[in-house]
């Protein structure tokens, strides 16, 4: 496959060039139509009780979604204010689609005691379709926002979730704005011309369009979540770069060794393009345990992410040989150093870790394990305004009504619904479960039961309500919903289907290497050793954003749990990108074998000549998902701290101490496999014909 796409991009490179140029097209325009289809709706899982209550009411609810309003930074009792309060108020009841808008001032609880703001919230209409509905919000909102007052602010609902996006796709603006300009210096000083630096980033602006396109293309069959787009831009970006960086490394490489650029791009793509496809497929596997799971949330960011790393593989494949073909007589070959000069630091490195393997593994393993310690008291929970930088409308919302109003006031209450045959006494033991508790009958004769939580939405109170709900009514016909339900059933859903998820990705994920080397203890020995750099940069991110530690310095601050988004989305993409630099270091130490037989100069030999490029991978990672950290939105503050930290652990401590001595101690037996193995790995696994020694390569 890999010679037939070579011979395609060296043949017609016009052609290959000009298609992806039109998919650049297509992804900065129309792809980035999803900027207004994302989706906030995060803890909704398909199948569970709270999702069938909710489903319940939306059918038989006569109101529906509702925004909130609040006014402030003047005395509510101003004569002025009031009369424009009164007529916005007015103003908003006859806007279509609007259900209701109580009257602030004489509304218990919606004017604080200190006089200094009041509440405005607004019901909508059951039943409405997304366009009533988004024109009915938009109304609302911008006549809410018209009262003359210093603090006017409105979120909340849908409202909340278009502002979401209209974040997300600022904060991806901003992050490629940074990002970019320093990943081409960075590239510059690895190549040294500007060519070479270019096409990495030609590769990276194509995968970027192709995560639009992808995200535009899932978002008509599902939801997507608003941490999509950054989480696909930053991986697209980051390892478009990799590859490109990988590939251009090799073409320098073979154009040592002969004149022919048609020649020297068949020979980069057979040998670099194995591992780059090797390598977004082991990313690919990685991210099919977000599959397992029935959140649709976790669903779509996998098959999301999944296919940005494919539009990455393929450019690097078709798009970057085409355009060394047509470009790449230009880019100078490496130059030929002295021998031994060539990865020097590196091979010292792995030739330390091997004689004192031993002291390696004591030192580095229980390092690791330290770091990792924090993860064991992990929580998670869906969150509320105050992971959202200062300057989003919903944050400043919420302040507000902090600042005014008493501790729980606007947080979403634990709803119950009483299905028609419900024992009156089992209602009034769920009624007594709240002073504040709030009656109303729907048609049908089913009831619904509004249960006021102390404290956060989804605190400890607010979801021991909910599992006390759920003991109390025993058979009868009572289901749960609201924001602390839904978190209760995720936690739950994570629990049951995560053992399935992660069974799913390290047999993927063996296999996979085991085609790629033959071998059943270097899969195994893969696996641990990643498994203990995600294990420490997973606990730090809860060392630092669930216990406050440092948070200020990132612009965030301590929660107390996880954005239940961040864990799952951490461990799936970091996997994969510790395969990455896995594969890259393994292609060489396999190549190195192959020709001279020699295990233990392999493992020096690989570390030499594949130090270099992995350690310019991941400080390029790092750069692109450092970027990302800058839009202050704690749930991507998260993931791009625990990416940035995995790939660096990885990268360093890990492949350049941990690969060398696991593999120093193991010996010829890193290589070993049962014969029936063997036999099933020459007829299908990865094979190549050992080639001529090469000169030191640059990387």
């Amino acid at each position: 496959m890999l010679s037939v796409l070579a011979r395609t991009a060296t043949r017609r490179p016009l052609t290959v060039i000009l298609l992806w140029l039109l998919l650049l097209l297509l992804g900065f325009g129309l792809g980035t139509g999803v900027f207004g289809r994302l989706s906030d709706n995060v803890p909704d899982v398909p199948g569970t009780e709270s999702e069938h209550a909710a489903q319940y009411l939306d059918r038989t609810d006569p109101t529906g979604e509702s925004v909130t309003g609040v006014v402030a930074g003047v005395a509510v009792a101003d004569a002025g204010l009031r009369t424009r309060v009164e007529r916005a108020v007015a103003d908003v009841r006859r806007v279509p689609g609007v259900a209701a808008v109580p009257d602030p001032y004489t509304t218990h609880g919606l004017t604080a005691r200190d006089g200094r703001a009041l509440i405005v919230p607004v019901t909508l209409e059951g039943g409405l379709g997304d366009d009533a509905e988004e024109k009915a919000v938009d109304a609302a909102a911008a006549r809410i926002k018209r009262i003359e007052a210093p603090d006017v602010h409105v979120s909340g609902g849908p409202l909340l979730g278009k502002q979401l996006g209209e974040r997300a796709q600022e904060d991806v603006r901003d992050a490629e704005l940074i990002s970019l300009p320093v990943v081409l210096a960075l590239l510059l000083v690895v190549f040294g011309g500007l060519r070479a630096a270019a096409l990495p980033l030609v590769i990276a602006v194509s995968g970027i369009a192709g995560a639009f396109l992808a995200l535009s293309g899932f978002s008509e069959v599902t939801d997507i979540s608003v941490y999509a787009i950054q989480v696909t831009t930053m991986l697209g970006l980051g390892l478009a770069v990799d590859y490109a960086l990988l590939m251009l490394v090799r073409f320098r490489e073979e154009r040592r060794h002969t004149e022919d650029v048609v020649e020297a791009v068949h020979r980069t793509v057979a040998a670099a393009g194995r591992t780059v496809l090797f390598s977004g497929l082991t990313v690919a596997v990685s991210l099919t345990g977000l599959l397992v799971f029935p959140s649709v949330f976790l669903r779509s960011m996998g098959l999301a992410v999944a296919a940005v790393v494919v539009v990455d593989m393929l450019a690097a494949v078709t798009l970057l040989p085409a355009l060394l073909t047509r470009f790449g007589a230009r880019i100078a070959p490496a130059r030929t150093r002295p021998e031994g000069e060539e990865g020097r630091v590196f091979a010292r490195l792995a030739r330390f870790a091997a004689r004192r393997r031993i002291a390696v593994l004591a030192t580095v393993v229980p390092a690791l394990l330290v770091l990792a310690l924090p993860a064991t008291g992990m929580r998670i929970e869906i969150g509320d305004a105050t992971q959202l930088p200062s300057s989003t409308e919903a944050r400043q919302l919420y302040d507000t009504v902090g600042a005014h109003f008493p501790p729980g006031t606007g947080v979403s209450p634990v709803t119950v619904v009483l299905r028609p045959g419900t024992d009156a006494a089992t209602a009034d033991r769920i009624r007594a479960l709240s002073p504040t508790a709030e009656v109303r009958a729907l048609p049908g004769g089913a009831r619904v039961v509004q249960l006021q939580p102390s404290g956060r939405v989804d605190g400890a109170a607010a979801t021991g309500l909910v599992r006390r709900v759920r003991e109390l009514r025993g058979s009868e016909p009572v289901q749960v919903t609201g924001a602390a339900a839904r978190l209760v059933d995720f936690r739950a859903m994570l629990a049951d289907r995560a053992p399935w998820a992660a069974l799913t990705v390290l047999v993927g994920i063996f296999a996979l290497l085991f085609a790629f080397t033959g071998s059943v203890l270097i899969p195994l020995r893969t696996i641990l050793t990643t498994l203990l750099s995600l294990g420490a940069a997973l606990g730090v991110v809860v060392w630092v954003f669930q216990d406050g530690h440092l948070a200020g310095a990132l612009g965030a601050e301590g929660l107390g749990a996880l954005s239940l988004t961040a864990p799952p989305l951490i461990v799936a993409i970091a996997f994969g990108l510790a395969m990455d630099y896995e594969l890259f270091i393994l292609a060489r130490m396999r190549e190195s074998r192959r020709l001279t037989g020699d295990d233990q100069e392999a493992v020096v030999t690989g570390l030499r000549r594949s130090g270099r490029v992995v350690t310019c991978a991941a400080l390029l990672l790092a750069v692109v998902f450092g970027a990302f950290m800058t839009g202050g939105f704690s749930p991507i503050l998260q993931i791009g701290l625990g990416l940035t930290l995995a790939v660096l652990i990885d990268a360093t401590v890990v492949r350049m101490l941990l690969v060398p001595a696991t593999m120093a101690l193991l010996g010829r037996r890193a290589w070993w496999a049962p014969r029936p193995l063997r036999r099933v790995h020459e007829r299908f696994g990865v094979s190549e014909e050992a080639r001529e020694p090469a000169e030191p390569a640059s990387r």
